[in-house]
C-alpha cells in the first residue's frame, strides 16, 4: 500500500467508479465518528468537503456522527442563529451532528488563532468521547485544520477500539510560518514541529489532498504504507460551462467583454494583494474588469489598496446555489498563492474553476503541486510577479485559440481527476479495508 506505488493515489490518474446502486461498495456498513472544526452551513473551504463526505457516506448507508464547530468562516464571526447556548444537536441529511461552542477572534492574529483552535479541541473533547463510548465507531476521522484537536480523535479511537484517520487539508504549522502568522524560529516553532510529528505518527491512516502534500507527511515521519491521497473534488454536475452570459453581469453592471475573477477566501496565504497591483498595470485595458468575490480578514485592507481603481470590483461571497453562474462570469480565473505555501496547501477553489471550463492564471514555481495541477488548463507564472500575471491575462484575452484550448482542457481535467463520486468511492473502499484489518 506504499504511497509511491499505488497509481490510483497519484494526482490525475483514474479513480474507482461508483456503482449505480445506492449503498456502500461492498454492502458493509461502517459506524463513522467525524471530528472537524468547519462544517455546513459554511459554504467554502474545508467545510464544503467535510460536509460532502459525511453526507455522502450517510447516503451510502453508513452510520455517521459528526462533532463540529459552530459556523463562523470566512467572516470570523459565529453565524447569528448559532450564537449562545452550549452544544447544538441535530440530524441533517442523515448525519447526526453535535455543534460545539468555541472561541472565534474578530481579528485572527497568530496567537488568537492558536487559542481559537485550542478552544475547539477543549470544547469538543467531552462530546467526542461521549459519542465514541455510545456509538462504538469502527473508524474515527478528523481533519486538519485543526491539528490541535487531532489528539481528541486519537483518544476517542483508542477508548472505543476504532481505527483512526487524519485527513490534512492544510499543513497549518508550516503555513503559519510561511505567511508570517507565527515566528519560524525559537522554542515555540520547535514545539509546534514536534507536536505535528507526534500527532501524525499516532494515526492508522494519514491522507492529504495532493501528491506533494502526501510526500510531506512521509517526510514528517509517517510510514508510506499509512499515507494516501484523498483529493478534494469539483462540483462537476452543478458547476458547468455556461453557454450564455452570466446573470452576474447584469446584477453587478459589468459591461466589459472580459472578466478576470478571483472568488474565495481573502486571507494571508493567498497573497491576493498582488491582484490590485495587476489591475493597476492593466488599467488601460478598457475591455477588462477585475472582480474579487470573497470574504475574509483582509477584505477591508484590500479594498483600501484598490481605492481609485475603477477596473476592480469587490463583492461578498455568493450563495452556493449560484456557484455555476459565478464561475461562469470569468473569462479567466485568478489563483494567486504565496510561493512559500505552494506545496503546503492546494487551494480548494481550483476545483470549481476547472469545472467551469475557463482557463486559470496561477502563481506558483515550476514543479510545485499547484503548478502541476494547473498545467495544461491555464498559465502558471512566478509568485509575486504582477507583470507576469498581467502578461498572462492579456495573452489569454487576445488569443482566442489558446483560450479555447485551455477552456476545454480545464473542464476535461475536472471530469477526469476531480470527480466527487469517484474520489469518495475510493476513500470508502480504503476505510472499509482499514476497518476489516481488525477482523484478522
Amino acid at each position: 500500500m506504499a504511497l509511491l506505488d499505488i497509481p490510483s493515489r497519484r494526482a490525475g490518474d483514474d479513480l474507482l467508479v461508483v456503482p449505480p446502486e445506492r449503498g456502500s461498495t461492498s454492502g458493509l456498513v461502517m459506524r463513522v465518528l467525524f471530528l472537524g472544526l468547519n462544517y455546513a452551513p459554511e459554504e467554502i473551504g474545508i467545510a464544503a468537503y467535510s460536509t460532502g463526505m459525511c453526507e455522502e457516506f450517510a447516503r451510502r448507508g453508513h452510520d455517521v456522527t459528526a462533532i463540529v464547530g459552530k459556523p463562523y468562516y470566512p467572516e470570523w464571526s459565529v453565524h447569528p442563529e448559532f450564537r449562545g447556548g452550549g452544544v447544538r444537536r441535530s440530524v441533517e441529511n442523515g448525519v447526526t451532528l453535535a455543534r460545539v461552542p468555541h472561541y472565534v477572534p474578530a481579528k485572527p492574529t497568530g496567537f488568537k488563532r492558536i487559542v481559537h483552535h485550542f478552544s475547539f479541541a477543549l470544547c469538543s473533547l467531552v462530546p467526542t468521547i461521549h459519542a465514541a463510548l455510545r456509538e462504538r465507531p469502527d473508524i474515527v476521522m478528523t481533519v486538519g485544520p485543526s491539528i490541535i484537536a487531532a489528539p481528541v480523535a486519537r483518544i476517542a479511537a483508542r477508548i472505543s477500539g476504532a481505527k483512526s484517520w487524519l485527513h490534512i487539508q492544510d499543513f497549518e504549522v508550516d503555513a503559519a510560518f510561511a505567511t508570517g502568522l507565527v515566528a519560524s524560529e525559537g522554542l515555540p516553532a520547535r514545539f509546534a514541529h514536534g507536536f505535528e510529528r507526534w500527532v501524525l505518527g499516532g494515526f492508522d491512516r494519514v491522507s492529504s489532498i495532493s501528491y506533494e502534500m502526501c510526500k510531506k507527511a512521509v517526510q514528517l515521519g509517517v510510514a508510506e504504507d499509512r499515507v494516501l491521497q484523498f483529493r478534494n473534488w469539483a462540483e462537476v454536475e452543478t458547476v458547468t460551462p455556461l453557454e450564455k452570459p452570466s446573470s452576474f453581469r447584469d446584477r453587478w453592471r459589468i459591461d466589459t467583454p472580459h472578466v478576470a475573477l478571483y472568488a474565495g477566501n481573502i486571507a494571508l496565504k493567498q497573497g491576493i494583494d498582488i491582484l490590485v497591483e495587476t489591475a493597476r498595470l492593466l488599467f488601460y485595458r478598457k475591455d477588462l474588469t477585475f472582480v474579487v468575490c470573497g470574504n475574509g480578514p483582509n477584505q477591508k485592507v484590500l479594498r483600501e489598496c484598490a481605492a481609485g481603481l475603477s477596473n476592480i470590483l469587490f463583492f461578498d461571497l455568493q450563495p452556493k446555489e449560484q456557484l455555476s453562474e459565478l464561475m461562469g462570469l470569468a473569462t479567466i480565473h485568478l489563483l494567486p498563492q504565496k510561493a512559500s505555501a505552494a506545496d503546503l496547501v492546494l487551494p480548494s477553489k481550483l476545483t470549481n474553476m476547472l469545472a467551469s471550463g475557463r482557463p486559470v492564471v496561477a502563481t506558483a514555481h515550476s514543479g510545485t503541486g499547484l503548478a502541476r495541477e494547473v498545467e495544461g488548463s491555464g498559465v502558471v507564472v512566478p509568485p509575486g510577479d504582477a507583470k507576469a500575471i498581467a502578461a498572462a491575462i492579456e495573452y489569454l484575452i487576445d488569443s482566442n485559440e489558446s483560450h479555447a484550448k485551455y477552456s476545454v482542457a480545464a473542464r476535461e481535467s475536472a471530469l477526469a481527476s476531480w470527480n466527487k463520486s469517484k474520489i469518495l468511492e475510493n476513500v470508502e473502499r480504503e476505510m472499509l479495508a482499514l476497518v476489516a484489518q481488525e477482523a484478522y
